[in-house]
């Protein structure tokens, strides 16, 4: 039924300035905004919309992943862009914030509505 259509994923955030600024500026993508929301151009012509909810709540899980080709440079060129990593009780991370526990190398960080994202390196 719906294996032609062009699905794609949204998630809210409380201010769509800071946004717009963090996923286009900070992150580098290309971002558009129609009708007060934003859309994420990623690679793989699926946009991602970004939607403003006054009551928002941030997601507990993450809801972008970003695979990268080496996670150390990744994570070097994001702390120099001032992007902050996560660090979780349940995982055990490196001085960067890389979880190397298992699966592929990890490195969770907050959009600026504390929405959780990653970048990440399969090994």
């Amino acid at each position: 039924m719906f294996g032609t259509t062009k699905a794609f994923s949204g998630f809210s955030v409380n201010d769509i300035d800071a946004a717009r600024t963090f996923y286009g500026d900070t992150l580098g993508l290309r971002v558009s905004e129609e009708e007060g929301m934003l859309f994420l151009h990623i690679a793989g012509d699926r946009d991602i919309l970004v939607y403003p909810k006054a009551d928002h709540t941030p997601a507990t899980y993450t809801v972008l992943n970003f695979p990268v080709d080496d996670i150390e440079a990744a994570v070097d060129e994001l702390d120099r862009r001032g992007v902050r990593f996560e660090r979780y009780d349940q995982y055990k991370t490196d001085d960067k914030g890389i979880f190397r526990g298992g699966g592929p190398l990890i490195a969770w960080f907050t959009d600026p509505a504390g929405n959780v994202l990653s970048v990440l390196q399969e090994t």
